[in-house]
């Protein structure tokens, strides 16, 4: 016989895991990345409590990347040797006055800031950019799409 998983419970494991990946990859680390992208994930909680922790693009060679959403994808949280970098999905359609994107900027779509060891990253300005990140994903979800026009019949 199989066991039912109430659906509130099983979201809540997923959520969970999700989670705690996360806090094992900043665990993992253990240096400079590690608390850097353990700042940057409670900075982004603290701009928008609502955001969803994801684990993206796993495979056999790759543990997947740290996704934070609300609406849809706001940033990633990605880990290199050498720095922290967060992508923006619709960065390039954000403003940014504090010119805090530094990587990725000849792309139509996404931004990114490279955080290296020993970076002062505008803090506040970095929670405006999150917040504006989700504002753009909220505004594209609260269109209704255009219905098609119906087709005219020929008159032959």
């Amino acid at each position: 016989m199989k066991k039912r998983v109430a659906v509130e419970s099983a979201s809540a494991f997923i959520f969970a895991s999700v989670s705690a990946f996360i806090d094992e990859r900043i665990k993992e680390l253990g240096d400079w990345r590690g608390k850097t992208l353990g700042k940057v994930r409670e900075l982004i909680h603290e701009a928008d409590p609502e955001i969803v922790e994801e684990r993206k693009w796993v495979r056999r060679t790759s543990p997947g990347t740290p996704v934070f959403s609300h609406g849809g994808i706001v940033c990633t949280g990605e880990t290199y040797k050498n720095v922290v970098k967060m992508t923006f999905a619709k960065g390039a359609a954000l403003k940014d006055p504090s010119g805090l994107f530094n990587s990725s900027l000849d792309g139509n779509v996404r931004r990114a800031i490279d955080i290296h060891e020993g970076d002062k990253v505008d803090l506040a300005a970095l929670k405006d950019l999150i917040r504006a990140a989700v504002a753009l994903n909220l505004k594209g979800k609260s269109k209704p799409k255009p219905k098609p026009k119906p087709r005219r019949k020929s008159p032959l």
